[in-house]
């Protein structure tokens, strides 16, 4: 499977589709939907709903985040939003201002 990549600089308004993995280091304002994984890098800023099987987050995310196995909030992620999930981890380092809801 590929990784489609939106690299630092790149702004991107409206809605993101995608059936294989996608890589955010840049800006995104919107909806992300992606049936693999979507990895939002250090220093991307994203103000979107998520939807994916997994959710990594290292940059900042203001949205609400569902994924039908996990999200994961590593050191320097920030997320603002509610989280539907399986299973949530958040690193020493990551903060999260939201609701959980792991009932999927």
């Amino acid at each position: 499977m590929a990784t489609t990549i939106l690299s630092a600089g790149i702004t991107i308004e409206g809605e993101l589709t995608s059936d294989d993995d996608i890589e955010i280091a840049g800006t995104v304002r919107g909806k992300i939907s992606c049936k693999d994984a979507i990895t939002i890098a250090s220093g991307a800023v994203v103000e979107a709903e998520l939807t994916a099987s997994k959710v990594a987050l290292a940059g900042a995310v203001t949205g609400n985040v569902v994924a039908e196995d996990r999200v994961d909030i590593q050191v320097g992620g920030r997320l603002i939003g509610d989280v539907r999930a399986a299973r949530l981890t958040i690193a020493d380092g990551a903060s999260f201002k939201g609701n959980v809801d792991m009932d999927v």
